[in-house]
């Protein structure tokens, strides 16, 4: 099965909640760039998964209703954060198997202000085995938000089992300010310090303010086909998906003794080994990385699990500067969800626009990464699912 092509790709900038149009519009605005991008028209499209978390059901068929009503298949996808991936790993499964010579994959999320938790509190949790094996190693746990709780957590568990410093995990935040402060699409452009990350208002554990991702309004599509439908369109095919990988969890994301699976370590693992088969390539050959890094502890945790360092090695992976311009591969050159945001089904589909348009050599802000060739994108959701693609 040949790799799908990414014909075109768009997003919307970012914003906190409150500063946008509403997600319809956001979602239209975000496929009629990608449309142009790859000088198409709906009616060019065999069927559209859209993503997003926090919307009532076919959310999806409003907000391409917008740009035409053509009859088209249009499935919605909700995986939690990883949503917006996971319906660009069904747009290309399609383009794979020949069911389609033309599918969309876009993601948009209207959120609201404040720390991620449960919207339904009148049923069983999804997250509640994650929540309890937490509750085993930590005390007051009670009143913490989930997503605060899980990767709180998981950060203290990374520190107490490697002896890592809490200076690493907020360098991790300079970073990512540093990267952002030209992209025109990311809500947090200004620089900071370690002392500014630090003293700002602790969360849980040693996790700061501005150690998390913020609460984000906007909208991104993707277009896949196959290498026919881009002759017959004139559709630049230098940009492909040669190997991608979706996994939940195993046994291993519950053991209360090593934290890192209730977040993701796991399935980003096991999605990455298989991304890596299918593409041919392994973590050596990447040249920029654009990963999920809603914490800074996730972002730790992904060099390792994606096998960009050895586990245990990311202080000395972000000391050497080999997570930056200059070292061994540019991770998150947008700034990453820390910097610009997180609208959570939008936030997977943003990644592969950052890495089609790094891959094209059409960064034009001073993030261009010179001479990329293989991209690597990571987007997990705890409950769980994690995506990891590899573009070349």
């Amino acid at each position: 099965m040949e790799s799908p092509i990414i014909a075109g790709v768009g997003m919307t900038p970012f914003t906190k909640p409150g500063a946008s149009a509403t997600y319809d519009v956001m979602a239209a605005d975000a496929v009629r760039r990608a449309l142009s991008d790859a000088g198409l028209e709906l009616t060019d499209v065999d069927r559209a998964y859209a993503a997003y978390v926090y919307g009532d059901s076919t959310s999806g068929q409003r907000g391409l209703y917008h740009v035409g009503k053509t009859g088209m298949p249009i499935v919605n996808v909700n995986n939690n954060c990883s949503s917006g991936s996971t319906a660009l790993w069904l747009a290309s499964q399609a383009v794979r198997s020949g069911t389609a010579d033309c599918a969309l994959a876009f993601g948009f999320e209207q959120m609201q202000k404040g720390a991620l938790n449960m919207m339904w509190t009148d049923r069983p949790s999804p997250v509640r085995d994650f929540i309890d094996v937490v509750a085993r190693r930590y005390e007051g746990t009670e009143e913490v938000p989930m997503a605060l709780l899980l990767f709180g957590a998981a950060g203290a568990d990374y520190m107490e089992r490697y002896g890592t410093r809490p200076e690493t995990f907020l360098k991790v935040t300079v970073k990512a300010r540093q990267h952002a402060r030209s992209n025109a699409n990311a809500v947090f452009r200004d620089p900071v310090t370690v002392e500014q990350v630090l003293a700002s208002p602790r969360l849980f554990k040693s996790l700061t303010r501005l150690q998390a991702c913020p609460p984000t309004n906007g909208a991104a599509a993707v277009i896949v086909c196959t290498s026919d439908f881009a002759r017959a369109h004139d559709i630049d095919s230098g940009t492909r998906i040669p190997g991608q990988g979706l996994a939940t969890d195993t046994a291993v994301s519950f053991d209360p003794d090593d934290l890192s699976g209730v977040v993701g370590y796991g399935v980003t693992e096991q999605a990455a080994a298989a991304a890596y088969e299918q593409a041919g390539l392994g973590p050596g050959d990447v040249d920029v990385v654009e990963l999920h890094d809603c914490f800074t502890v996730n972002e730790i945790l992904a060099y390792e699990a994606l096998g960009l360092t050895a586990p245990g090695t990311s202080e000395k992976f972000i000391e050497d500067g080999d997570n930056t311009y200059g070292g061994r591969v540019v991770v998150n050159p947008s700034g990453g969800l820390l910097s610009k945001g997180h609208p959570i089904g939008a936030t997977g589909l943003a990644q592969i626009t950052e890495l089609t348009q790094q891959l094209r050599g059409a960064i034009a802000d001073g993030r261009q990464v010179e001479g990329a060739r293989i991209g690597l994108q990571h987007n997990i959701g705890v409950g769980g699912a994690g995506v990891v693609t590899v573009l070349g």
